[in-house]
Order: structure tokens, then sequence, then C-alpha cells
């Protein structure tokens, strides 16, 4: 979905205001700290809160570690958030959307709903989800054609609760920017975009998230990428370019997967993002 296609659901006020100008918001995914989350030496709390210590405007809340989804931890999570004026913007789930129609497609959606309802009591208006890998009965345009299927089912339920649901290039099936741009424009729901993460793709990188980021509805960056086998650095300023160029508004999310201690490395990390944010903002 591109960001004309949300503007068909702003007021007639906001629109007459004009171009509002570039802004990327500073935010975390709780990824970075996976290994403290699963051994629960940190708790989502804890990511919250490590959140506002870092002046960061929001977090995206990987669910793969979550305690319960039960209202009591989901609105005492949503509570804290407001009190620290932090936003869970988005929160990040496991999808396979390569199955044929059938039970295992229907699965895939029941749980899809499942985490649409979950955002919805966070107030997150955003799910990252995945395409999954092309079965190895099927192929690449196969395999997409069932992803459009189902990706358009879900969305038809997330619209209802007012999430957009992000799919993400993460290999597979969105291996190749070209083939998750045309997913989208299939789907063609104004509750559907891409998550752009700026690490996953291993050729072409930046004329990649070029193709990809007129339809971006949330972007992970990375510290570090690898190019044709060769490892090197993200450049942050060169992304943020082709995000403001596209008119992109939102939020630019540190995942961080590097080498070094997740403790030490990240808070210079986001000394960083909040630079480049500020920087690219209007």
């Amino acid at each position: 979905m591109q960001r004309r296609h949300f503007l068909s659901l702003l007021p007639a006020s906001t629109l007459l205001a004009g171009d509002p100008g570039p802004r990327l918001r500073p935010a975390l995914c709780a990824y970075s700290f996976r290994t403290d989350l699963a051994s629960k030496k940190m708790s989502y709390e804890d990511i919250i809160r490590y959140a506002a210590e870092h002046k960061l405007d929001g977090v995206d809340l990987t669910v793969y570690w979550f305690p319960s989804t039960e209202d009591k931890f989901l609105y005492g999570l949503k509570k804290l958030a407001f009190n620290l004026g932090v936003e869970i913007y988005s929160i990040s789930i496991r999808t396979d959307m390569c199955k044929r129609p059938g039970a295992e497609a229907d699965k895939e959606l029941a749980e899809a709903r499942k985490w649409v309802d979950v955002a919805a009591k966070l107030g997150a208006g955003h799910i990252r989800v995945f395409g999954g890998a092309v079965p190895k009965d099927s192929n690449a345009e196969e395999a997409a054609g069932w992803v459009v299927q189902l990706l358009g089912r879900a969305a038809e339920y997330a619209g209802s609760k007012g999430v957009i649901l992000g799919l993400e290039n993460h290999g597979g099936v969105t291996d190749k920017a070209e083939t998750i741009v045309d997913i989208v424009k299939r789907v063609n729901s104004p509750w559907v975009g891409i998550n752009l993460d700026t690490g996953n793709f291993k050729t072409k990188i930046y004329q990649q998230i070029e193709m990809i980021a007129p339809h971006a509805v949330n972007v992970q960056v990375k510290v570090d990428i690898t190019e044709d086998g060769k490892k090197g650095v993200s450049d942050w300023d060169r992304v943020s370019k082709i995000l403001v160029a596209n008119k992109y508004r939102g939020y630019l999310a540190l995942e961080y997967e590097a080498a070094e201690n997740a403790m030490t490395a990240i808070p210079g990390h986001l000394v960083n993002l909040r630079k480049v944010c500020a920087k690219y903002s209007s």
C-alpha cells in the first residue's frame, strides 16, 4: 500500500493544511533484547521503561515472550506506556502465509486475528507480519498468490479493528523488493503496507529499499548490513533521505542484532538514532 492511500483516511481539514513535512520518530524493537527477554532477565515492562529512559517515542513489542495475552497483562503495559509517554505503536508476530487455501491457511488466519485483537487492546496501530518460506513442492509465483489471499483476508479483520498489517521483507517469498511490492499492490487494502527492514536484503540493498519506500508503513533499522557477502555498516542517513523523499512519516525503530552485547551497545546507537530522526524531521 502506498502512503497516499492513508491520505484518503484523513479528515479534509488535515488535507487542506498541506504537506506537513517529514517526521521520523525514534523507537526500539523489543527483539533487540531477545536474549534477556527469553531468559526473563528483562520484562516487557522493562523495555517500556528503557525506551522512556532513552527518550524514545515508541516501542515495537515482539510478542514471542509475552507471558500472557490476558487483559490484566496487556492493559498493565498500556497504562505504563501511557504514564511514561511512550507509545506501543506496533507488535511483531510470527506468520507463515505461504499456505494453500484450506485448514492450514485458516489456522494462520485465526492466529493473525488473535494478535490483531491484542494489538487493538494495547493501542498499537501496526503489526509486523512475515510472508513465509516458499514450500519445496511449490514456486515463488504460486506462493505469492497464497500470501495475497491470506493477507487480504487478515486485512479485512485488521481493518475492522483499526490495525495496519506491515508485511516485512524477510527472505522467503519476500526476498526481493519487486515481489513484496507486487504482493501488497495485489492485496490492494488501505490496511496493508510494508514493514521495511533495512538489514534483510543481501544484494542491491539501497536500490531495493528505494523500491519499497513508497509502500513503507513502518521502518526497522539495523546496525550492520551484508551486501553480496560483504559485511558493512548500515547508512542511516542514506536510508532517511530515501524515506523523506518518499514522504514517509513514522517510526524509525532500532532492531539490534549485532555481535556486541546489547546492554552496552544499544545506548550509543540510540543516541545516533535520535540525532538522525531530528535531522530529517521538519
